[in-house]
């Protein structure tokens, strides 16, 4: 590939955002790759693209669409969550999507497609989400994520309600919306009014359309699988990601400090959520997709097994690039390394003991990978 200019897009999942002024969905990830690409020969220019957050996979697709209609060269989609999933939308043949852009044409320059902890199968995460109150804890969780990425740690006080919160809906129990309004305002409370607004834009856009919530449901996914095909000539190749199991042992790597257990008791608590895959919905695997599993992990993992979002066995699709031992946002560098320019934060401590030596073998493998090595 030497010589030759392509284009990768990366795509963020589910609430994702391309920036918040200095805070960026990929801004470890991004580096990361142009440097693992230029290793390997890849002349790349790597963009991100400005998706919606809680739209559906057609008006996200698009988005997509648009971001290609400015490149040039050979393309490559990476994907990270439901991101992965707007990316085989995009190439799927035959596609019909809300734009004015030659999707065809666009799509025969995709060279790869690669999903990195995307919900193919769907995750039982979402269905207890779909309605009001677990549309607002979602909100809240997402608001959680973006206040890490600006300073560092949760208040333990935010910490402990979000753990009860996702402990009650565990239970089948009532979440009380209030509380969740009154935690949401804290937590905007403590960002500066520039971003307070750039967030409120954000969550605006949630408010108008959350379709995508629905639609990676297992029951969503069935559709999307049974309608989306994968296009003759494209390669595509997934991340798996599956964190550490909760229990003595998680707790104790999890650490000493407060809110880092506290933490941990909310990722128990999405944990079990991730993990209620029906015996009968199981995702089939390839033999080489069985094979590259039990090389990384020991053995296939279970149908409960999961990285606190998604059921490692619903992000396989196509090869088997990298297996990671990894929650669902340590991929993206939230993991525990505040030390590092620029430093890692992690949001949720599972104990999983990921770090930025397996960060870069991670997308030093997707580099390769796309090289064709």
């Amino acid at each position: 590939m030497v010589g030759r200019r392509h284009t990768i897009y990366l795509v963020p999942g589910f609430f994702g955002f391309a920036n918040l002024g200095e805070l960026r969905y990929f801004g470890h990830v991004h580096p990361a790759l142009v440097r693992a690409c230029r290793a390997h020969g890849i002349a790349a220019d790597v963009r991100v693209v400005r998706t919606h957050p809680t739209a559906s996979l057609r008006l996200r697709a698009v988005r997509v669409v648009e971001a290609m209609a400015a490149g040039a060269g050979p393309m490559h989609l990476v994907g990270h969550s439901t991101g992965g999933l707007d990316a085989r939308l995009v190439t799927s043949p035959g596609v019909s999507l809300p734009t004015g852009h030659d999707v065809e044409a666009l799509a025969r320059r995709v060279r790869t497609v690669i999903t990195v902890a995307a919900p193919h199968y769907g995750t039982p995460l979402a269905s207890p989400l779909t309605g009001l109150v677990g549309r607002r804890l979602l909100q809240v969780l997402s608001l959680s994520t973006i206040y890490v990425l600006r300073f560092g740690r949760l208040p333990l006080s935010a910490v402990l309600a979000l753990g009860a919160a996702f402990a009650r809906l565990d239970r089948h129990l009532g979440v009380n919306s209030a509380l969740l309004d009154q935690l949401f305002g804290e937590l905007l409370d403590d960002f500066s009014p520039g971003r307070r607004r750039a967030i409120g834009a954000l969550f605006a856009a949630v408010a108008r359309d959350q379709a995508l919530l629905l639609q990676v449901t297992a029951e969503g996914m069935d559709v999307f699988n049974a309608t989306t095909r994968d296009r003759p000539g494209v390669r595509y190749g997934a991340v798996v990601t599956r964190a550490r199991r909760p229990g003595l042992g998680s707790t104790l790597a999890a650490g000493l400090d407060p809110s880092a257990q506290a933490t941990h008791a909310l990722y128990q608590a999405l944990y079990r959520l991730a993990a209620r895959t029906p015996p009968g919905r199981v995702p089939p695997l390839a033999r080489g997709q069985a094979s590259a599993l039990r090389r990384a992990y020991g053995r296939v993992p279970g149908a409960e097994e999961n990285d606190g979002v998604v059921p490692t066995r619903s992000q396989v699709w196509g090869d088997v690039i990298h297996a990671a031992r990894a929650d669902h946002h340590d991929v993206l560098g939230h993991f525990d390394d505040p030390q590092h320019v620029p430093p890692h934060f992690d949001w949720l401590a599972t104990g999983t003991g990921f770090d930025r030596t397996a960060f870069e073998a991670l997308w030093e493998d997707v580099a390769r990978w796309i090289a064709g090595v």
